[in-house]
């Protein structure tokens, strides 16, 4: 059996009811590329949360969910406004600017998240032909450093996108773990906190692939079909994204999986903080970022797999998942705790 650490919720396994959910679709012949029954109920489960007008596009990826998003907003001379540490900005290999042809204009941030103090400096040159022009502010929930926006945090920059003809654009990769740590349904923080579209994600939380792009204006995604499939993000067996989001959302699976990663985490900070490992950022979700000697890093890395996160602060990210278990904690800290005493 491999062993579990703590690089990344990507690198966990598939929930076993998804798999569960995709063998009961597996019968028969049923029409392609969205147009069988199941990927319909799976955009009435969408519909249910965030309300009629929401026009949902299902993709294979966070990164095909985003640039999707960016695409379909955007043209070529407008800009994207986002943190330096976004995952559009860093971990994307630059698809939102080739696939869009826009610009991605980063702001330096301490926790991973856009103010409007932040944006306002970044918020000229409308109208000016010689400037690209400001389009979305795009945030993340979860952000990269595993911090949460309020519902006052998103409504503030909204409002301020919004005063400038711009959009909001969430990417919701962890949107499962900041439902439950906020504790309030999805739309409360998106669409009804006024955010324009969402990369809805499934994969970093139990399921095999496959993630949602909602917009929560149809006037918006008028050409969303056609930027989806020149993105080659319309998969042609669609009942299988969509029976995984069918179990996901109707039985609350995405909860339970995120309660547990997120409680993985808080049992992880304390573990650590225990031992006298600095925190960097307030443990808000299922991510723990700390400081760590890099000699104790580097052994600890020989058994358990993990991301040094910024090598000049000695920084590193633990991440917990729907799958990890407080064995995997304890084995972790027992190992820490041994090298911090030798």
């Amino acid at each position: 059996m491999n062993k579990r650490g703590f690089a990344s919720d990507n690198n966990s396994g598939i929930d076993s009811l998804i798999f569960q959910a995709i063998e009961r679709v597996n019968d028969g012949h049923v029409p392609g590329y969205g147009g069988d029954r199941y990927t319909q109920e799976a955009i009435a489960c969408f519909r249910t949360l965030f309300g009629e007008k929401a026009d949902v596009y299902f993709v294979f990826n966070g990164t095909g969910a985003n640039v999707l998003a960016i695409n379909t907003l955007t043209h070529s001379f407008h800009s994207v406004i986002c943190p330096a540490t976004a995952h559009i900005a860093v971990d994307e290999c630059g698809a939102p600017e080739k696939i869009a042809g826009c610009k991605l204009i980063a702001v330096e941030t301490t926790d991973g998240k856009l103010t409007p103090e932040l944006v306002k400096s970044r918020l000229h040159g409308f109208g000016f032909e010689h400037h690209s022009q400001p389009k979305i502010l795009s945030i993340s929930q979860v952000s990269e450093m595993g911090t949460l926006y309020s519902i006052d945090e998103i409504k503030a920059l909204s409002d301020l996108a919004h005063k400038h003809s711009m959009y909001l654009h969430m990417d919701g990769a962890r949107i499962a773990n900041a439902a439950v740590a906020l504790n309030v349904p999805f739309a409360a923080f998106t669409v009804d906190a006024g955010v324009d579209v969402l990369s809805f994600g499934g994969t970093k939380n139990g399921m095999l692939m496959g993630e949602a792009v909602v917009f929560f204006d149809k006037r918006l995604s008028e050409n969303a079909p056609y930027f989806r499939k020149q993105s080659a993000q319309l998969y042609s067996k669609m009942r299988f994204v969509a029976a995984q989001f069918l179990a996901y959302l109707s039985h609350d699976y995405w909860k339970d999986n995120a309660l547990h990663a997120n409680r993985m985490a808080a049992m992880l900070a304390q573990k650590v903080s225990a031992l006298g490992i600095t925190l960097t950022q307030k443990v808000e979700a299922n991510a723990v970022f700390a400081v760590l000697d890099d000699k104790i890093r580097d052994r600890l890395l020989e058994k358990y797999f993990f991301y040094p996160w910024n090598e000049e602060k000695h920084e590193v990210r633990w991440m917990t998942s729907f799958d990890t278990q407080e064995e995997d904690i304890l084995d972790f800290c027992h190992e820490l705790e041994k090298l911090l005493n030798e």
